[in-house]
C-alpha cells in the first residue's frame, strides 16, 4: 500500500475500503482555494490526478461529529422516535379496549337503576313531662349595706377579718372614744347645774306663794317666780338632751354590723381620720351583704312575657302576681337543677330601651354557697304535666322560615311535614307541639340522602335522649 500526503499534511491511503462514501471523504478534505491551485506545479497536479484515480482505502471508523452539539441532537431524535412509538402503542391499546367493550356490552339494554338510599326512621317518643323556659340571670343580695361612721375621729381599732361572716351587732370598728367621753361628762355637769337651778327656783316660788296668800308679795313678784321655774325646767330638759346626745355619740364610736352577712375588706387602716355624719360625704368603712336567702334577677322579653300571660289566661299555669310560682335554678357549671325557689316579684313595666321586664326569684342559701354577683340559669314552668312528642333535635330541617320533619310513607316516599317546635329537653330531644302524630315514621339519620318525593329504603331505629337531668 502506498501512502501519500496531501499538501495540507494529512495522510492518504491508497487502495483502501471501496465502500467509503466519496462524499464523506470530500467533507473531510479542506477545499482548496483558487490561489493554492494556481501555485501547484504541473507535475504535482499530475501526481494528484494519478492518486485520485487510484481508489483509497480509508480505515473503518465512525465519522466524528462536525460540531459539539451533533451527538446530543442524534440522541434527541432517537428519544423522540421512542416516545412516538410508545404513544402509538397506548392509542392502539385504548382503541382495542373500547372496541372490545363495545362488543361485550349491549348498547340497546337499559342500565340497572341503583337501589334507593338507606335512611334510619323511628316513631316519635311519647313522654309525660312539664315544658320549661330557661333564662340567664344574676344573683344579688337581699340586703346590702355601706358601713359608714356617724361621728368623726381617728380610727382606733379594726375588730373583724376581711371577708368574715358577721352577725347583727358584731363589733367592726372603734373610733377614738376619749373626746366623746369628755363631752358626755360635760353634758352631765351641765345637767346637774340645771337641776340645781331648777330646785332653787321652785323653792323661791313656794315662798312667794305663801307670802302672796298673806298679801306680803305682789302679783308681779309671784309671776316672776313662776317664769323662773319654767325657764329652769326648760334648761334642765335641754341639758338632759345634751347628755343623751353625748352618750349617743360615744356609742357611735363603736361601729357594729347592722345585719348578718359577709363583710368586705376594711377601707381604712388604723390611725386614719374618719369623717362622720349623716350625709353622703361620710367615710366608707366597709360593706356587708346578706347571704340567706338570696335573690336571682333575670329579664324576660316581651314575646316570652306575652306567651306566659296567654297561658295564664287559659288557666294552664298560675300567675306570679297572684301567688308564688315555683321555679328551678342551676349554677353555670351544673347540668341538673338543684336549686328550688319561687318567683316573688315582677316589675310593673317593660324597659323601653331593651324591651324586657325585670323578674325576681328567691332561693334559700343556708350554707352560703352562692355568692352575690354570680351568674346562673333559671327555668320557669310553661305548662302542666302532659304527654309530649319528642324527636331528636338533629332531625329538624329548616326550610327558610318553616321547620320541617322528613317522614317516610308506607311505600317508601319521603314526605316533608311542617311542624311547630317546643323547647329542647333531656339534652337533645325537641318537643313537637303539632304537625305529626305518634305513628309517623320520622327520618332520624341519613337526611342528606333523602329528598322530598323520592324513594328511600327505611331502616328501623329508636328515639333516645340523653340522661334526663335531676328534677
Amino acid at each position: 500500500m502506498t501512502e501519500k500526503r496531501s499538501r495540507n499534511g494529512s495522510p492518504r491511503h491508497r487502495g483502501g475500503d471501496t465502500d467509503v462514501d466519496a462524499d464523506a471523504r470530500s467533507t473531510r478534505e479542506e477545499p482548496r482555494s483558487e490561489e493554492s491551485r494556481s501555485d501547484e506545479s504541473p507535475g504535482d497536479g499530475k501526481a494528484e490526478l494519478e492518486a485520485r484515480a487510484v481508489p483509497e482505502r480509508a480505515p473503518v471508523t465512525e465519522p466524528l461529529p462536525s460540531s459539539p452539539t451533533e451527538a446530543p441532537s442524534r440522541e434527541g431524535r432517537r428519544g423522540g422516535r421512542m416516545l412516538l412509538l410508545l404513544l402509538l402503542v397506548i392509542a392502539a391499546a385504548a382503541l382495542g379496549y373500547r372496541y372490545w367493550g363495545f362488543w361485550q356490552t349491549n348498547p340497546g339494554a337499559p342500565a340497572a337503576a341503583p337501589p334507593p338510599p338507606a335512611v334510619t326512621v323511628a316513631k316519635p317518643l311519647v313522654k309525660e313531662l312539664v315544658e320549661w323556659k330557661e333564662f340567664t340571670g344574676q344573683f344579688e343580695a337581699v340586703d346590702y349595706v355601706d358601713v359608714r361612721a356617724r361621728v368623726s375621729g381617728y380610727l382606733e381599732s379594726i375588730n373583724f377579718v376581711d371577708g368574715q361572716t358577721v352577725k347583727k351587732g358584731d363589733l367592726l370598728f372603734v373610733i377614738e372614744p376619749k373626746p366623746f367621753e369628755l363631752a358626755l361628762q360635760t353634758a352631765k355637769a351641765e345637767l346637774a347645774q340645771a337641776e340645781a337651778q331648777l330646785s332653787l327656783n321652785k323653792a323661791q316660788l313656794d315662798r312667794t306663794t305663801q307670802l302672796k296668800q298673806k298679801d306680803y308679795a305682789t302679783q308681779e313678784t309671784y309671776d316672776e317666780r313662776v317664769a323662773q321655774v319654767n325657764i329652769a325646767t326648760a334648761a334642765r330638759d335641754s341639758t338632759v338632751a345634751a347628755v343623751n346626745q353625748a352618750q349617743l355619740n360615744l356609742d357611735y364610736t363603736r361601729v357594729t354590723a347592722p345585719l348578718p352577712g359577709r363583710a368586705s375588706r376594711h377601707e381604712l387602716s388604723v390611725g386614719n381620720l374618719v369623717i362622720g355624719g349623716i350625709s353622703g360625704t361620710a367615710t366608707l368603712l366597709t360593706t356587708i351583704v346578706s347571704l340567706d336567702p338570696i335573690h336571682f334577677f333575670f329579664n324576660v322579653s316581651e314575646a316570652d312575657g306575652m306567651t306566659y300571660k296567654r297561658l295564664v289566661a287559659k288557666g294552664e299555669i298560675p300567675s306570679p302576681r297572684d301567688m308564688k310560682v315555683e321555679v328551678q335554678g342551676q349554677l353555670m357549671d351544673e347540668t341538673d337543677w338543684p336549686l328550688k325557689g319561687t318567683i316573688d316579684f315582677v316589675d310593673n313595666q317593660y324597659d323601653r330601651s331593651t324591651g324586657t321586664i325585670r323578674v325576681r326569684a328567691a332561693y334559700p342559701n343556708a350554707n352560703y354557697f352562692i355568692t352575690p354577683g354570680q351568674f346562673g340559669r333559671i327555668r320557669v314552668p310553661m305548662s302542666q304535666l302532659h304527654p309530649a312528642l319528642l324527636v331528636p333535635d338533629a332531625a329538624v330541617v329548616t326550610d327558610q322560615s318553616t321547620k320541617q320533619l322528613f317522614t317516610v310513607s308506607p311505600d317508601g316516599t319521603v314526605v316533608p311535614k311542617p311542624v311547630e317546635l317546643g323547647p329542647v329537653v333531656d339534652g337533645n330531644l325537641r318537643i313537637i307541639r303539632s304537625g305529626i302524630d305518634a305513628n309517623d315514621e320520622v327520618i332520624v339519620n341519613g337526611l342528606l340522602r333523602a329528598r322530598p318525593g323520592q324513594k328511600v329504603t327505611p331502616q328501623q331505629g329508636t328515639v333516645e335522649g340523653a340522661a334526663a337531668p335531676k328534677q
